[in-house]
């Protein structure tokens, strides 16, 4: 009943009427999402029920929804914010030191043991298709994991801080991996084409400084129309956003490239007492609309026959992702000098499920992927599904294999059992 009436819905839609619709629908089970992860005692998160409604409403499943007009702009943005608070939120210090260098380190190592199980899972074929999945695999949805991170209170626990790393780097190596490797044009075109891109993103971070030099009362206009209706500094962070999306996409590189960078160029202009204010404001841009639609149109992009005709290849990338993102990580905090702060195994075990958790990077790696024909629509489904996945189950581990220091001060009994296995 309910997908006959959205089918005459949208047959009886005009054009400009269309995208109402999908966004009807859309934003509908936006507001459902949070709901029945609360009703779950969030141990569903929003997102994973987000995506499974997006399957649900999609034009694989109910047909209530589509990405036509608007709505893939509006996705586009939402996957834009989402890395433009994960790049706001890291900062560039820690990248500098021992822990960002040797997160690269265990990136790398990532790289290969990905490269090599994707490869031993294609039957040692097709080598190119291999390189996808392995960008894909070492990816860490640290936008994703945000919102648990913050609702648990870890981003300034000794896991959060390092989760930050190992994001940072599992979002920034993988598109550059991307833009490389899977890249149409010659290697040095490319190396070229990124330098010219990060040398854009220089210049678009030394404007508000170069205004303020010569134009001084165009500060004193910014700060004015900022707790107004103008709403000046959330315009100027979207027009911040969209200019390197947009220079990214005109450089024929992926816009989450130019999302990433903004996040970093933000933080950077931005004094550090005005960044929650302004963060609490972008956050109910970003999760209020953009970034909802972002992972409801990840789930529409789900084909769940391509899922149910090879279930062997879901069941198999899951674990392949954790082996080959999570375990190296996992070895590396144990038994080398990392310049972490993690200590004992429990706390490795955490870090290294949710560093493993990838979603956002698998969407724009299987896009690419799958315009550039490396890979088909049925796969990349497969692959999409894999990492929703991998948001429902990997924080959900992680969140159960917590530190000793972790448990209830009241129930002293818990705590000495927790420390006892933590040092066996």
């Amino acid at each position: 009943m309910t997908q006959d009436l959205s089918v005459t819905l949208l047959a009886e839609a005009g054009p400009e009427s269309e995208p109402l619709v999908s966004f009807a629908w859309i934003m509908a089970v936006a507001l459902l999402g949070p709901i029945l992860s609360y009703a779950t005692g969030k141990r569903i998160p929003a997102v994973v029920v987000l995506i499974a409604f997006g399957v649900l409403i999609g034009p694989h499943g109910l047909e209530l929804a589509s990405e036509a007009g608007g709505v893939h702009l509006v996705k586009e943005m939402g996957l834009g914010l989402l890395f433009l608070l994960a790049g706001f939120e890291i900062n560039p210090n820690i990248l500098r030191g021992r822990e960002g260098k040797q997160g690269l380190v265990t990136w790398l190592i990532c790289m290969v043991s990905s490269f090599i199980g994707a490869y031993a899972v294609l039957g040692f074929t097709r080598p190119t298709t291999a390189v996808v999945l392995a960008i894909a695999f070492t990816s860490t949805a640290v936008g994703t994991l945000l919102p648990i991170m913050k609702e648990q209170r870890m981003l300034d626990k000794p896991v959060g801080n390092s989760l930050m790393v190992h994001g940072a780097i599992g979002e920034i190596a993988p598109i550059i991996a991307m833009a490389t490797l899977l890249s149409t044009r010659a290697t040095w075109l490319t190396a070229a084409v990124l330098l010219a891109f990060f040398a854009v993103a220089f210049l678009v971070a030394a404007v508000p400084k170069t205004v303020h030099f010569f134009a001084p009362w165009m500060r004193r206009a910014m700060i004015h129309g900022a707790g107004s209706t103008n709403q000046t500094i959330v315009r100027m962070v979207m027009l911040l956003l969209g200019v390197l999306m947009a220079v990214a996409a005109v450089f024929e590189l992926d816009v989450v490239l130019g999302a990433f960078a903004a996040g970093v160029i933000l933080r950077q202009m931005v004094p550090e007492k005005f960044r929650t204010p302004l963060e609490q404001r972008l956050d109910v841009v970003g999760y209020g609309l953009l970034i909802p639609v972002f992972f409801v149109c990840s789930g529409m992009a789900i084909d769940p026959e391509a899922v149910k005709n090879n279930p062997w290849f879901l069941v198999l990338l899951i674990p392949l992702i954790y082996i080959t993102r999570g375990v190296p990580i996992l070895l590396r905090e144990r038994f080398a000098n990392t310049g972490s702060q993690i200590r004992g195994w429990r706390e490795s075990f955490q870090l290294s499920f949710y560093a493993a958790t990838a979603l956002p990077i698998i969407v724009a790696v299987t896009d690419v992927a799958v315009t550039s024909k490396l890979l088909t629509a049925e796969n990349a489904s497969i692959l999409v599904a894999a990492g929703s996945v991998t948001v429902l189950l990997f924080p959900l581990i992680g969140s159960l294999v917590k530190p000793a220091e972790d448990y209830d001060e009241e129930d002293p009994k818990e705590r000495q059992e927790a420390l006892e296995k933590e040092q066996a």
